[in-house]
């Protein structure tokens, strides 16, 4: 039944990637198998609608897939998803995401409380001690 799968699956996406190749006109750059299965669709529209054209398409490449994957015998049933609802329109609405309150502008000089969280100091504090170890150093050196 994995083998059914795989071939049902790739049968489908086979098809949905070789009838788009077919429609922007690059169906010559498709290998040969795939002419052949595309020729044989186009056939099959002739008879029947393009939903019936396309499932008897895919059901062929999928016989010749679960034989080419090792499948032995008729390749058993595989039930496709059930069809969803039609959406009428998918597309969203663009919401605003909330506003982020804004930090406040407030640190505290030293954080004792609070483990976690890095200690910073304003940069003017650290300025004004690097002006008084300068003067200090200049002052006693003389």
């Amino acid at each position: 039944m994995m083998i059914a799968r795989r071939a049902d699956t790739r049968a489908r996406a086979d098809f949905a990637t070789w009838k788009m190749i077919a429609k922007l006109n690059g169906a010559s750059s498709l290998p040969a198998n795939a002419q052949n299965f595309l020729a044989s669709y186009k056939a099959l529209l002739q008879e029947m609608s393009e939903a019936d054209a396309t499932e008897a398409t895919i059901r062929q490449m999928y016989t010749a897939y679960y034989k080419e994957m090792g499948g032995a015998g008729t390749p058993p049933e595989v039930r496709s998803a059930p069809a969803a609802a039609p959406v009428a329109d998918n597309v969203t609405a663009f919401r605003r995401p909330p506003a982020r309150p804004k930090p406040s502008s407030f640190r505290p000089l030293f954080n004792f409380g609070r483990q976690g969280q890095k200690q910073q100091l304003p940069v003017a504090l650290i300025f004004t001690c690097l002006v008084i170890v300068y003067v200090g150093i200049r002052y006693f050196w003389r």
